[in-house]
């Protein structure tokens, strides 16, 4: 067993044909092998018989490649598989099916644009197939998922995996994760005259555990005992709740043939496994039926087969658990999680959630992890899946998750880049990221505050105040996944409030906030007022700071202000009064059409009556002016013209003062 047992695929064998061609004998031979699942055995027999088939028969170079193809693509080699399977189209193979694998093929090696094309060649043939459409939905999609922020830090388990041969299905045997079973098919010390598999190509499976040192360390890997690991095939585990129960799989081999995948159980007695029982799930034996996954109240065992009445390929199905060690009859979970394709490697978080791998749900390639949450609908159950992302799925096969205790970190297996697609078992947890706020609070001339307060409330419970310092800066560490809602109050001042968000985001991240507080005590000019020369209609981009004063007004419900326009000293006076009042008048009814209450507001034109005092903040932007100069006709008719329109701009301004702090107080 390979870590998951195959389908033998149905084809025909050209006996007759063969017999009587000196590739013949070869092409037979290798066909045997295929046929029982030998399919590192066969791989060497298609390729000399490939070598030697006459090139006027393409139909046979076809179907020998086919097969080859499908060699490699159930060994885990794409890369040959790739190769192969082109030339079986080449050579014109009548098998249909080989667009869709070839398609499945491309899809591993990340060659999306060709794997579409692929699966539509197919679907020419069979327009319904959902594995197909589903793989040409990966595709399109494959892009996207690889650019959405990580949600996991994935790194590679060196202390678990061997460089040669792979390494399995991790289960976390207690709350802290200090112990861990999983599969390997590395030689354990002192192992001599092993055989590989004629399946793989390589040494069969046996489980192994591994244990953590004080200090963080992991000890060197141990093989469990002769009871379980045997000759055979042995993979993917796992545990009861209560630990005292071991399920895994077995692929047995008798006399140079494969009897299929069977479920064992083993108990611990003391601190060793006790002899393992086959579990009978089906009353037919020949069925194959594998990766056990015991449900969290130990109700319902999960488990792998390709029996009949399934959706194609391999389902997930589930027995209930009767008196003693029988079980019921097998119940199917549905096309909500099982596809045309394979979907393989249940197990349960310690909080019941449910994950599987697939390959016939949209995903990145290969098998991709799934999560389901499920719920009762009349007398059925639905399921709600929902792919894990990367990069905890890959183009490659991912699978075999396990959690450690009640947190989201945890281990799961996978092929990815390995030249030889053998599997390794990686780590996975929420990546460390530092949230931060910062900024500065000021008046509406930039001028700091440093005697101001920033308030910072969370949905988590967080209520704290943060004080400005001499600058007028502030800073505060945040919390992940909390909604945070902020106001910035300083004496004299208006408040002012802010909010955002860490949910959902799963990167480092520094907020920038700052605030500029309106002064109680005097006129405030509200920046970036725009009109038209002469004319009073407001312009498209005076809305983010008309919407701004709008959201000042919310957060200060208990305040009354003047709407103030003024204007330059070009044309006259009796225009400038006229033109001052209409533009005042246009911003407040913007105000009151954006829902603030029309008794809050007054408003009133200055003209050109009230001509602006130089602030030391104007001063040091336009060095031709002094600190107190007053923008008078008399004193900007003496500037240079460039200056002159300068001081024009600064003069036309709308400004707001209030002018009651009790409204609707009492």
């Amino acid at each position: 067993m390979l870590r998951r047992f195959r389908t033998l695929p149905l084809f025909l064998l050209f006996s007759i044909l063969l017999s009587s061609c000196g590739y013949g004998r070869m092409v037979k031979k290798a066909d045997s092998r295929y046929k029982i699942g030998e399919y590192a055995a066969a791989i060497p027999l298609y390729k000399r018989a490939a070598s030697r088939i006459p090139s006027k028969e393409k139909k046979m170079r076809g179907t020998v490649n086919n097969r080859l193809a499908d060699c490699y693509r159930l060994i885990n080699d794409a890369n040959h598989a790739e190769g192969a399977y082109r030339k079986a189209i080449r050579y014109k193979t009548d098998d249909s099916t080989v667009y869709l694998n070839y398609a499945e093929v491309l899809r591993k090696t990340k060659r999306y644009g060709e794997a579409a094309s692929n699966y539509r060649r197919y679907l020419k043939k069979d327009s319904t197939n959902v594995w197909a459409l589903n793989g040409l939905i990966s595709c399109d999609s494959a892009k996207i998922w690889t650019k959405r922020p990580p949600r996991y830090s994935v790194h590679e388990m060196t202390a678990f995996n061997s460089r040669k041969g792979t390494t399995f299905c991790p289960v976390v045997a207690d709350e802290e994760g200090s112990m861990v079973y999983f599969s390997s098919s590395r030689s354990p010390k002192g192992a001599k005259g092993i055989k590989n598999s004629k399946i793989t190509g390589i040494r069969n499976n046996d489980l192994y555990v591994v244990k953590q040192k004080r200090g963080g360390k992991w000890e060197d890997p141990s093989p469990l005992s002769e009871d379980i690991n045997t000759l055979d095939d042995e993979g993917a585990c796992s545990l009861s709740p209560d630990g005292k129960t071991m399920f895994y799989t077995e692929c047995r081999i008798r006399n140079g043939q494969s009897l299929g995948a069977a479920i064992f159980a083993s108990k611990r007695t003391g601190g060793d496994w006790g002899e393992p029982k086959q579990i009978i799930l089906l009353k037919d034996s020949s069925i194959s039926v594998a990766h056990p996954a015991l449900s969290p109240d130990g109700q319902y065992l999960y488990f792998v087969s390709d029996r009949p009445n399934g959706y194609g390929g391999k389902d997930i199905w589930r027995c209930k658990k009767k008196m003693g060690n029988e079980w019921d009859l097998p119940e199917n979970l549905g096309p909500e999680i099982n596809t045309p394709g394979d979907e393989m490697f249940p197990s349960f978080s310690p909080s019941g959630t449910f994950f599987f791998s697939s390959n016939g749900h949209p995903g990145l390639g290969g098998l991709d992890i799934f999560q389901a949450t499920s719920n009762f609908s009349g007398d059925n159950m639905k399921w709600n899946v929902k792919n894990m992302g990367a990069p905890i799925n890959s183009n490659g096969d991912d699978f075999g998750i396990s959690f450690i205790g009640h947190t989201s970190n945890g281990y799961f297996s996978s092929n990815r880049n390995h030249p030889k697609g053998y599997d390794k078992i990686y780590y996975f947890g929420e990546p460390l990221v530092d949230f931060a706020v910062s900024g500065f609070v000021t008046d509406f001339k930039g001028q700091p505050l440093p005697d101001a307060v920033v308030r910072i409330v969370g949905d988590d419970g967080t209520n704290v105040k943060v004080h400005t310092k001499k600058d007028g800066s502030y800073n505060f560490k945040l919390d992940k996944g909390v909604n945070y809602v902020m106001q910035a109050s300083c004496r004299a001042h208006l408040n002012q409030k802010g909010d955002f968000s860490t949910v959902g985001i799963y990167k480092t991240k520094h907020y920038t906030k700052d605030f500029k507080l309106p002064s109680m005590l005097e006129p405030v000019t509200i920046e970036n007022i725009f009109f038209d020369f002469g004319r009073y209609t407001l312009r498209k981009e005076s809305e983010e700071a008309l919407n701004g004063l709008v959201h000042m007004l919310q957060d200060n419900p208990h305040i009354t202000i003047e709407i103030a326009s003024h204007t330059d000293m070009v044309d006259t006076e009796e225009f400038n009064q006229r033109l001052s009042e209409r533009r005042a008048q246009a911003v407040v009814n913007y105000l009151i059409a954006a829902g603030i209450e029309d008794d809050r507001l007054t408003y009133k034109g200055y003209g050109e009556t009230s001509p602006v005092k130089v602030t030391q903040a104007m001063a040091e932007k336009y060095r031709f002016f002094k600190e107190g100069d007053v923008l008078s006709e008399e004193f900007v008719s003496q500037l240079p013209k460039d200056k002159q329109e300068i001081a024009n701009q600064i003069n036309r301004r709308t400004e707001f003062t209030i002018t009651k702090m009790t409204y609707k107080m009492y």
